[in-house]
């Protein structure tokens, strides 16, 4: 069993949802990012959704672009990314996905990217702008060196366009659960419930909800329905919160990342 799917067996059998976290790779620095991951891990995430920083994140809402802009300021780059995952498996064997763009697989030569990738520690690949139609090269790479698949379904996606975008799909579907990007909002999506019964009429795969999600109330109106749940500005505010300190990053990563953990157990 891959670890991903390790990940979602364990949370169903805690009666819980998996709590997938975001951080960007690198943001502010690559010993802070570190210990932010270390943090993470220690207090509850079950898969870790590390962002590529990159110039032009198209999906991203202000707080990942800032995060993403400290990355880069920092020197951080693909080596730096690999190193960064090298250094979380020293002390996790916690499922890493990269949340990534196709330009910088692609610059890099899709197959070694995606091998340098796996040696590393990755274990799934989501390039947000790479439809299942155009990702022949990352599909056999992936399938060749062992990295699963996660696409994107949304709300606009037709039923038909979700069948082939859960065949392409080895890992999970992400659901982003509102048109735009990236940010924390005041109200969960009124239509997740709706659109996860679709997604789930033509896939066995685990389904995690992300965008908008950032108080506990809303991460356990969720995680009754969806096999996981995604948070990603509400943890990289708290790094952009505390850039002067990076005891106070820890502590306050630490405090949230326990407030929205507890929020994934179900009542049933």
């Amino acid at each position: 069993m891959s670890r991903i799917a390790h990940a979602f067996a364990q949370a169903r059998s805690s009666h819980r949802s998996a709590f997938v976290a975001y951080l960007c790779a690198g943001d502010p620095d690559l010993e802070t990012s570190v210990a932010a991951c270390r943090t993470l891990v220690e207090n509850g995430v079950d898969i870790l959704e590390l962002g590529v920083p990159f110039s032009d994140p198209l999906a991203d809402g202000l707080t990942n672009q800032l995060a993403a802009q400290r990355a880069l300021a920092s020197g951080m780059n693909t080596s730096k990314v690999f190193e960064l995952v090298r250094r979380v498996r020293e002390f996790s064997e916690v499922p890493i996905v990269f949340y990534t763009y196709y330009n910088l697989v692609f610059a890099n030569g899709v197959d070694a990217y995606i091998k340098l990738a796996k040696a590393a520690g990755v274990d799934g690949m989501l390039t947000l702008d790479l439809p299942p139609e155009e990702a022949g090269e990352v599909l056999a790479a992936g399938k060749k060196h062992g990295v699963e698949t996660v696409f994107i379904v949304a709300p606009t996606t037709p039923d038909e366009r979700i069948s082939k975008i859960a065949a392409s799909t080895t890992g999970f579907i992400y659901y982003v659960s509102r048109e735009g990007v990236t940010g924390v909002r005041d109200q969960v999506a009124a239509n997740i419930p709706e659109a996860l019964a679709r997604i789930k009429a033509r896939t066995n795969l685990p389904v995690v909800v992300g965008f908008g999600i950032s108080t506990r109330a809303q991460v356990t109106q969720v995680a009754a329905l969806a096999d996981g749940v995604v948070v990603g500005s509400a943890l990289v505010n708290a790094i952009r919160d505390n850039l002067g300190s990076a005891d106070k990053i820890y502590a306050q990563l630490k405090a949230v990342t326990v407030d929205l953990v507890a929020g994934t157990k179900r009542s049933a």
